[in-house]
């Protein structure tokens, strides 16, 4: 191969042994039909199964195939984001191990970028092989995304994407800690297009993302690009403090000008509860906002690797870090 890489396509792998010979397979053909250099960056992302050491075995011979192993598992948006500090290709690929994304759609993908789109993403129309209640709370979570965030996130879309070597060079600036990386892809801008398909089942093992994991990727997503929540949190304490000064009037005015008392502190303890519930409740929110200002004062890398096969240098890339400024007057 040449020093120049046209296409670096980086696959995220989390324990994908049962697939991952096919999915090399697949990728391998598809870019040998684009008939341009290219490089295969698989990301283990602290697997517990041989798919690190398969992956090891094929670059020994073929070296269009590198491996970035990480010293354990620090998720899926990390593994993408180390995948970009090591690709070197004009135009960066991101797919998932799990061939539930056809590598076959690069082929369309690589076309819109010479026409001159910056970002290719796609779009899913239909996802086969999943229950309804996963096929019910993904669209969920991209909807309430899209209603919570103040950037145009596109909805039905995953990281399956090409990007532009400018629109990646942008995003190795951004310093952040929780990280969604098509969040950021959307907040960038560039010249952006989708590519409609339908989504596969997985050819084998089992999803990456089960619930816990999406509740966390939709907090990620809605606490990095938007303060509604807080706004929201502000509007009900202010609510529910209105309401609770209008029951103590009708209290006093019960007392003070008729006969009658008010029974029933089951009543009363009830409203409590509810009202208690609903502070914890916007104590949580802000905890979340505090908790992610946290992480990012600590100034801890992104992710830390144990090894790298297929490298010229063998090295980890300098990430270029934007400084960030002092809490406090020196």
């Amino acid at each position: 191969m040449g020093d120049t890489i046209q296409y670096s396509v980086i696959i995220p792998m989390y324990n994908e042994e049962a697939v991952i010979q096919e999915t090399y397979r697949r990728l391998k053909k598809v870019l040998s039909m684009t008939g341009e250099t290219y490089e295969l960056l698989f990301v283990n992302d602290g697997s517990r199964d041989r798919c690190a050491d398969i992956i090891r075995e094929y670059g020994c011979w073929d070296e269009t195939v590198k491996l970035i192993d990480f010293s354990r598992n620090f998720g899926h948006q990390i593994a993408i984001t180390a995948g970009m500090d090591y690709a070197s290709g004009s135009a960066v690929i991101i797919i998932d191990a799990d061939l539930q994304d056809p590598p076959e759609l690069i082929f369309d993908m690589i076309a819109k970028w010479k026409e001159g789109f910056e970002v290719v993403y796609a779009q899913r129309v239909k996802r086969k092989g999943e229950t309804l209640f996963k096929k019910w709370s993904a669209s969920l979570f991209y909807r309430v995304l899209r209603a919570s965030t103040e950037i145009a996130i596109p909805v039905d879309t995953g990281d399956f994407r090409l990007m532009d070597r400018k629109v990646v060079s942008e995003l190795k600036k951004l310093p952040e800690n929780n990280r969604f990386v098509r969040g950021l892809v959307s907040w960038i801008g560039f010249r952006q297009t989708a590519i409609e398909y339908e989504r596969d089942e997985r050819l084998a093992g089992e999803t990456k993302y089960p619930l816990k994991r999406m509740v966390k990727l939709c907090l990620d997503g809605i606490t990095s690009f938007s303060i509604k929540p807080l706004k929201i949190s502000g509007y009900l304490g202010a609510l529910l403090s209105g309401s609770g000064f209008i029951y103590l009037f009708y209290v006093l005015y019960m007392a003070l000008f008729t006969d009658q008392t008010l029974r029933g502190w089951a009543s009363l303890v009830s409203v409590m509860l509810i009202f208690n519930g609903c502070v914890l409740l916007m104590l949580g929110i802000l905890g979340e906002y505090i908790g992610r200002i946290y992480d990012e004062t600590k100034g801890r890398p992104l992710y830390i690797v144990r090894d790298v096969h297929g490298m010229k240098n063998g090295e980890k890339p300098v990430r270029k870090l934007v400084k960030k400024p002092s809490l406090v007057n020196e």
